[in-house]
């Protein structure tokens, strides 16, 4: 995916999984970060796409973030609807 397709689709903030090394693919006992983005994608170096996440100090190739599915959570706890016992508005 391309930094300009990425950006059409996330935006800043969105929630994602990052590997800063290897994909867990390539070594399932690398770093993983789930966090989210703190930048819009752009081409680094004309050649890599990248995206800057919380948490870490550099870039991370688009090749090595996945989006993590949006999860509804309650106004009132913070918490996911599925472990909310305040029964807060839903």
């Amino acid at each position: 995916m391309t930094a300009d397709e990425w950006n059409r689709l996330y935006p800043v903030g969105t929630p994602v999984t990052a590997y800063p090394g290897c994909r867990p693919e390539d070594d399932p006992h690398d770093e993983r970060l789930v966090t989210r983005t703190r930048s819009k994608a752009e081409v680094l170096g004309g050649h890599t796409d990248v995206v800057w996440v919380d948490g870490h100090g550099a870039c991370i190739a688009l090749t090595h973030v996945d989006v993590r599915p949006a999860v509804s959570t309650c106004p009132v706890c913070r918490l996911i609807f599925e472990a909310c016992t305040c029964g807060g508005d839903r």
